[in-house]
């Protein structure tokens, strides 16, 4: 088994603390890890935007402020408000 790496803190964050733990869409459980590309910048924003499409919800009913809610811990987390793709990934083995 993997060691924690920043992304498993974050996601801990979203999830077991402000209860962004993805949704049910058509029967199937969807994360926002569904959304991120194998490579590539990923910005805090669009972080923000697919953890909202993952409950299920519209991103563009969300007010900027919620989404700045959504970015700060993308950032707190990550470090910057841009990582590559590949740092979106569980330290744990198999996640």
């Amino acid at each position: 088994m993997g060691r924690p790496n920043a992304f498993d803190g974050m996601m801990h964050e979203f999830c077991a603390n402000l209860n962004w733990c993805g949704g049910v869409e058509d029967r199937a459980p969807l994360h926002v890890s569904d959304f991120i590309p194998d490579t590539g910048p990923v910005s805090a924003d669009q972080f923000a935007g697919w953890l909202i499409m993952a409950e299920g919800l519209d991103p563009d009913r969300f007010s900027a402020s919620e989404r700045s809610q959504l970015k700060t811990v993308f950032v707190k987390h990550m470090g910057t408000d841009v990582v590559d793709a590949s740092k979106l990934r569980s330290g744990h083995h198999g996640v």
